[in-house]
């Protein structure tokens, strides 16, 4: 829990009693590499905290996967568009190497929201950041081009280090071969 309190620390200034509840609401999950966290069509109802590991959040089935995006160590998510909306989810979440969660119910995150205005903040400064993450991932693909944006993937090694090519180049929008030559030419 430590990486967590760091994380929820570096976010609001939060007292040791409310942290305390905080934490218990959490509850601690392993998952498997290629384990789905989340099905297509299930109502996305919990939150996540990556521990250790990684998860990607891809749509199609077998060879016409789409990687939309993965989350790695210490990155705080849901599948919003169903949560919020509490209707079947379009993805699948599924772990790219073995993962630990802390995992908490949509019901157990409203009711410290209604409980501590801290953890309103928090929630509001993680959606912020996760809104800005979108915006400029939008604009990325917007103006810049493949190899571009690869060398801003680059920055996070995770991606390069985690993620198999075929799953590189759905997030890129290319095809594996595309980014294998992209690849070549970086060397």
């Amino acid at each position: 829990m430590n990486e967590f309190t760091n994380f929820i620390k570096s976010r609001v200034l939060i007292n040791e009693a409310d942290l305390a509840i905080v934490l218990s609401k959490f509850k601690s999950t392993p998952v498997k590499k290629g384990a789905l966290v989340l099905r297509k069509g299930q109502i996305a109802n919990q939150y996540y905290f990556i521990k250790s590991g990684g998860l990607r959040l891809h749509y199609g089935a077998f060879e016409e996967q789409h990687t939309s995006w993965v989350f790695f160590e210490n990155d705080f998510f849901t599948e919003i568009t169903s949560l919020h909306a509490q209707v079947p989810s379009r993805f699948n979440i599924e772990a790219i190497e073995n993962t630990e969660l802390l995992v908490i119910s949509k019901a157990e995150m409203d009711q410290l929201y209604k409980k501590l205005p801290v953890w309103q903040e928090f929630g509001r400064k993680i959606w912020e950041e996760m809104c800005i993450r979108q915006v400029d991932q939008n604009l990325n693909y917007q103006t810049l081009s493949a190899k571009q944006i690869y060398l801003e993937l680059l920055k996070n090694s995770d991606f390069v280090k985690k993620i198999p090519i075929k799953q590189l180049a759905s997030i890129l929008g290319i095809t594996p071969n595309a980014l294998s030559r992209i690849r070549k030419e970086i060397k």
